[in-house]
């Protein structure tokens, strides 16, 4: 990546801290999974080796290969050899962010799912089922501003 290119070495590697940050805290994930995320999500050519990965974030081979296997497994990137070659590459899966999305509308479905389970618990007082009914409808309107930004 040359400065021609976009916005230099450094401002991207300071763009990658910051996807990092995001995903270990949003996420939970090690902030490592967060800058493989990042980095794959920027670099030229779009394919990198582990070493490759390794020289642009600065990080060990033996962090780097346990954090290429969790998102390989999450389906977030693809690892791959090109025909004929020996050298295995990683790059972003072009629906990554999408299955990201999926899973969280999941999971928010499936929480959805656990509170109906609680308000059938056969509460006498509606007042105890408060915090309940009030998840279910923040979890009703989120999952209908997105079904209405879909149509």
């Amino acid at each position: 990546m040359t400065e021609q290119d976009g916005p230099g070495r450094e401002r991207v590697l300071a763009w990658v801290e910051r996807v990092a940050a995001f995903v270990s805290e949003e996420w939970g994930l090690a902030p490592i999974s967060g800058r493989i995320l990042g980095w794959l999500m920027v670099c030229e050519p779009p394919e990198q080796t582990a070493s490759d990965i390794a020289g642009a974030i600065g990080a060990s081979r033996a962090s780097l290969t346990t954090n290429l296997h969790l998102l390989t497994s999450h389906r977030l990137i693809r690892r791959f050899r090109k025909a004929g070659g020996r050298n295995v590459f990683y790059t972003i899966e072009d629906d990554a962010w999408g299955k990201i999305v999926q899973q969280k509308l999941a999971m928010f479905a499936a929480f959805d799912e656990l509170a109906a389970e609680g308000m059938r618990l056969g509460w006498r007082d509606l007042a105890r089922t408060a915090r309940i009914r009030a998840a279910r409808r923040s979890i009703a309107e989120a999952l209908h501003q997105v079904e209405a930004g879909t149509e």
